[in-house]
């Protein structure tokens, strides 16, 4: 029998791109897109070649977070990128802007998120980064059948609800087979007047990562800097000031690239010489 014998698409790779990694999260609300630009523009800062692919196809604030509101052209049969913070871009909301909700259905959506990955004309990328639905259903699912990951980061916080949410996001990574890179706890505590208050919990993050076997790769505080940046299209890791936040999000960016560059290695099939 071959490989696919079992009914189980191939995984195609996307040409010139080195590495895929995916965002994604059990629900929405925890800030998935937050961290998903801010670890794209984070990682273009230190160097990199890097693609943002918004396909959160039903909620895709990516444009609005990234500043930019234009419509892509073909050239060819090929989509070009849009571009903004040093990242290619491409987001539904390109095509479906303003408030008007998107009503296609699964195989409709599965279909333009294959566009968007292979019909894109992404250059020489080091990452793609994927902005994944919230949840676990079926766009989610049939994306990451069909595109080899070098790994996912899933996003979560401190909340019990959003923890177990998060476990399920998890093990449908699991069940594709595809490593997850570690879990980043958001949202984790609030700054005031020199404390940390914990509004959602405190630890959650760090005992899921413990529970699911799984590094804690980051820790990142509520701060409003964060919400107005991503709501002007300017995201706080684009700020020439001092922040912490600018610093925990480049530090998750040396992480992910640690984590995605050691999955590489452990999955990398060995050769053997013939005596």
């Amino acid at each position: 029998m071959g490989p696919h014998a079992g009914g189980e698409q191939p995984k195609l790779p996307i040409s010139g791109v080195q590495n895929i990694i995916a965002v994604g999260s059990g629900k929405g609300g925890v800030g998935k897109s937050t961290v998903a630009v801010n670890l794209a523009i984070s990682m273009a800062k230190l160097g990199y070649a890097v693609g943002l692919l918004d396909a959160d196809v039903y909620g895709p604030n990516v444009p609005l977070m990234m500043g930019i509101n234009e419509t892509p052209y073909a050239q060819g049969q090929r989509i070009r990128p849009l571009e903004a913070h040093g990242v290619k871009l491409m987001s539904m909301g390109f095509l479906n802007p303003g408030d008007k909700p998107l009503v296609w259905r699964g195989p409709m959506l599965n279909s333009v998120m294959q566009q968007f990955l292979r019909n894109v004309d992404w250059g020489e990328l080091d990452y793609l980064i994927i902005d994944l639905p919230p949840g676990t259903g079926d766009v989610q699912l049939t994306l990451i059948q069909t595109t080899p990951l070098t790994g996912a980061v899933v996003v979560t916080t401190p909340s019990d609800v959003a923890l177990e949410d998060a476990r399920k996001a998890v093990k449908m990574f699991e069940q594709v087979r595809e490593p997850v890179l570690g879990i980043v706890e958001n949202m984790s505590y609030l700054e005031h007047n020199g404390e940390r208050l914990y509004v959602f919990g405190r630890g959650g993050g760090a005992r899921t990562a413990e529970l699911m076997k799984l590094p804690l790769l980051a820790e990142i505080p509520l701060d409003p800097k964060t919400r107005e940046g991503g709501d002007s299209g300017a995201p706080i890791v684009t700020t020439k000031e001092p922040n912490t936040q600018v610093t925990l999000f480049e530090k998750l960016a040396r992480t992910v690239i640690e984590r995605a560059e050691a999955a590489k290695q452990k999955h990398r099939p060995t050769m053997t010489v013939a005596d």
